[in-house]
This record gives C-alpha cells, structure tokens and sequence, in this order.
C-alpha cells in the first residue's frame, strides 16, 4: 500500500507504517537489547518463589511478596506506588508438614495440607478407614463410624504409565487451529478445558453445597484427618488447592491433606484386603482472623501530554501454597515488573501514563481485578461508568505459565486485530505470530483470569497465548510449582513483548477501539464466576 514516506526515505525509517499502525523499530530494538542483554526477570522470580514463596491470599508469604513489589517499584523510579485495600476473608497459612504410614509397614507421604484447614495441634495416630464419599447416602452410610479414624474419602485413582512428552510447544498448525472458529455456535470460554462435558452451572452450585455439606459432616462426626490425592497429577506430583475457605461463615473442616496418589492407592488397597493401617500426621497450620482486606499492588510511570490517560499491565500476585506459585503466577508478575523496568531503564517517553497492578486473590475468584475494576471504572450490575471508565486505554493480562507468548487475543474485539497484528511483526522470529479470538464472546462473565474482569465491564482487556510447556501436567497448583521450572528465555521474550505492547498504545495517537457498552446485569441475573 502507498505511505507517506517516499520509497528512498523508507529505506533508512525505523517505522513500520503496515495499515496506517506506525511501529518504532528503534524504540522496539532498545527493548529487546534491554530485556535480552539485561535481564532481571529471574531475579524477580528469584524473590517473589525462593523468597517470597508461596503467596496464599490473606497469608503472610502474599503480604511479604507485596511489600517487596512496592520496595522494588519504588527502585526502579515508579510513583505513585501502593497497596489497595479490597474485603477478603480469613487468612490462612501452615508452617510444618509431616505424613507418615506407621502400619502395616512405614512409608512417607508426599503431599501437603489443603488450605483453609486447621492443623493437628501435634503430632496424631490414628486407624484409616476408607469412607468415599461422593452423595448424601454415602454420608448416611458411614455416620457414627469415623471418630477418631483418618478418613479417605475418595475411590482410588486409576494411575496410567505417562506416554507423552510432559511439556509441550505449540506447533503451527495449533497455532493456526486456535485463530479459528469453525462453529460460531459453541463460542465459549477459552480458558475451560476442552476435553468433556463441562458442568453447568447449577452442577457446580449443588458441587459446592454438597462440599459444603459434607466438610460440616466430617467435622461433626469427629474425624481425626481426611486425606485425599490431588485433582491431578501423579508420581510425586500433587495437584491440590483448598479444603475450606477464606469466607468465615462456611464450616471449617477437619485437617486435611492431599498425597500422591500411588500412595492413597496403597492404603486403600491394604484397607479393601482387611489390613489395618495407622497413619500419622503432624500439621502446623493456623487461620488468620485480621485483617480481613487483602490487597492489590500498584505503581505508575507518569505519561505525557496524555497523562490522564491509563495503559494497564498486569497478572496476579497470589499462588496456591503446594509449591512457591513459580508458573503461576511468579513468572507473570515477573514479567509485569520487568516490562516497567525495560521502560523506565530506557527511559521512553510516554504520552499516557503506564499503571501496573498486581492482583490478590485470583485464585479464589478473581477477586482482586474484580474488586479493582468494581471501584475504579464501573459495576456490572449498574453498569454507569465512573470517569476512570474513559480514560483506561487498554489492560494488558500474562497468566498462562512459563512458556513464551505465541500471540495475544482480543476477546471479541475486530477493530484490534490489524493493530495487534502490526505490534507483533518485530517479534515473528521469537515465536510470537498469531491473534486469536477475533470472532468470540464479549463482556462475559470473568474466569480464568484478570483481564476478563475488565472486559466484562466492555474495557479493552487482552491477555497473551503462551506455550504451554509443563502448565497442566506438572506446574499448575501444584507442589512442583517452582522455580526450576521457569524457562529463562521464555519469560524474557515475555518482557520484550510485554513492554512493546504498553509503549506502543501508551505513544499511539487514538486509544485503543472499544466493543460497544454492555447492558447491566442486575444481581439476581448476575451469571456465576468460574
């Protein structure tokens, strides 16, 4: 297409001008110089895992980790640096761990406490019994026989041989399949596994009740630990979140811990051939009554002429506490504070202003964005947007693991397609190709993670397709949740990217196109959160 610039001119331009999107290559070269030859994005990992790990919303590891974030914000030049106070819950953490079969001969137990359950308060002995319980006759039929006893509640798991390679890069036909839609009639949220009829939402209401139900009847009928395996994984690896919850007016449950499920097999095994086993726990764990807030972390790099106006970054700063919160979200926010660094060290001048935001509680629900986006730019269920509503420019989201960005969907959004496309040519050599999700759902309700918070509300929120390496089958909530698993390169390809992105619409001259204003959602209609 014809340009403004001669031909002769365009040969020594450092600008792109594909589409009418211009794309500074100097300004693009100077990041990635930055973020490849300079690199702190593992020294944040470092801290915010080895350090700072884990970071359960509401725990202490979470309070310290935020603290840290804003010291090292205010390091690099940031302003306006800050916690924001939102309503969580009870806290939670657990400082020992220790499980044992004693009988019928000794074994060590890999696993951990779930969160939101109490400890033993000292070391406890007691006989398994095996007790699935999965509907209320089951609870019918074991009451009255589980005091005292450490109860397993679930039918053993069936364990295969591993076939495939563990981690995973996406091939380009994967990347190709995912920028299509072959059946607009099953758009649906990308975050959800594929494989399987998915819950409705009145199965996962009577899931939790039912859970709900059953915590109160294993506390009332005196169980003295209940043990589980994990919701995935094996071989050591313990996929596994919580028992109870952060809300204080749901039941606490007895302890309770999830082990590899080689190990639960065993007993159930030994238990089914009549063999009494004895196992022994010695759990330190303690609920946290104040305070109830929880927080986000925020920073700024003052804008311009444009200063008003709001580009966003981000991921959450929360991890579920089997492992130090390594893929997830570690590297996330890694990246995050290292693409502010990138900026700041290069000192780019920005017309608008550059906020990052650490979220809290993602884990629970998204309930830091949610919060946040509640407050500052408008309710869903009104949906009358506060004046914060027109400034925000766009909020760009990294939570998907180690892995290196392959593209960036845009949530529905047609009008960002060509720009998106524009930004990421620089980066094609590193991976980074494709936009996604340009025929999709728009304003649904959030899950997954933060950016759906924003574009619940119709704010442009976009988060990044990332390679999927080790995310599902051995890093996510999981007790191998830790830094050895982050791929250095990746996460700095990352950063790269990351920064390239927020100075590009923090310098562009219109804010980034909008899908129309959604409609107000009153409470009694609001959909539930995944």
């Amino acid at each position: 297409m014809k340009t403004k610039l001669a031909a002769g001119a365009l040969l020594f331009s450092a600008v792109y001008l594909f589409s009418e999107e211009p794309v500074d290559l100097s300004v693009i070269h100077r990041i990635k110089a930055e973020a490849f030859e300079n690199s702190k994005v593992m020294d944040h990992e470092f801290y915010l895992t080895d350090v700072y790990g884990p970071r359960l919303a509401g725990s202490p590891g979470y309070r310290a980790a935020g603290e840290w974030v804003m010291k090292r914000l205010k390091e690099y030049g940031l302003t306006n640096v800050h916690e924001e106070p939102w309503a969580f819950g009870r806290g939670w953490t657990y400082s020992h761990f220790s499980g044992h079969m004693i009988e019928p001969g000794y074994m060590p137990l890999i696993g951990f406490p779930l969160a939101w359950t109490p400890g033993t308060n000292g070391v406890v002995h007691g006989d398994a019994i095996y007790a699935p319980l999965v509907n209320d006759a089951d609870l019918d039929k074991f009451r009255g026989k589980l005091r005292g006893k450490i109860v397993l509640t679930q039918a053993p798991k069936e364990v295969k041989m591993v076939l495939d390679p563990m981690a995973h890069r996406l091939t380009d036909a994967e990347l190709e399949s995912r920028t299509q839609v072959l059946d607009p009639s099953r758009l649906g949220n990308p975050f959800r596994p594929t494989a399987g009829p998915q819950p409705t939402p009145e199965e996962r209401r009577r899931q939790t009740e039912f859970r709900k139900k059953t915590n109160q009847f294993l506390k009332d009928e005196g169980a003295l630990v209940v043990l589980q395996y994990g919701y995935n994984g094996d071989g050591g690896t313990v996929f596994a979140s919580s028992g109870g919850s952060q809300d204080p007016k749901e039941p606490i449950p007895p302890p309770m811990v999830a082990v590899t499920p080689e190990h639960y097999n065993r007993i159930v095994r030994l238990l089914q051939h009549s063999i009494p086993v004895q196992l022994e726990f010695d759990i330190q764990a303690r609920f946290i009554d104040s305070p109830t807030d929880s927080f986000n972390v925020v920073g700024e790099i003052e804008g311009g002429s444009k200063k008003d106006e709001i580009v966003m970054l981000g991921a959450h700063l929360d991890s579920w506490h089997g492992g130090t919160g390594a893929t997830d979200n570690g590297t996330g926010s890694s990246v995050a504070i290292e693409a502010v660094r990138i900026l700041k060290a290069l000192n780019l001048k920005m017309d608008r202003t550059v906020r990052i935001a650490l979220w809290g509680g993602e884990e629970e629900g998204l309930l830091g964005s949610k919060a946040y986006v509640k407050q500052h730019f408008a309710d869903r269920e009104t949906m009358q947007p506060k004046p914060e509503y027109y400034k925000l420019d766009a909020y760009f989201n990294d939570d998907s693991g180690s892995g290196r960005f392959r593209g960036i969907g845009v949530m529905g959004n047609d009008q960002v397609r060509p720009i998106f496309e524009e930004w990421l040519k620089p980066f094609h050599d590193l991976g980074a190709t494709v936009v996604s999700g340009t025929t999709a759902l728009t304003a649904r309700p959030p899950g997954g993670t933060d950016h759906t918070s924003f574009d619940y509300v119709g704010l442009p929120g976009f988060g990044f397709m990332q390679d999927p390496l080790e995310y599902q089958s051995r890093t996510h909530h999981s007790n191998m949740d830790v830094y050895d698993r982050v791929q250095p390169g990746d996460v700095m390809q990352c950063s790269a990217i990351m920064a390239a992105f927020v100075y590009n619409t923090a310098v562009r001259d219109k804010m980034i196109p909008r899908i129309p204003l959604p409609k107000a959602i009153p409470r009694k209609e609001s959909a539930p959160t995944e």
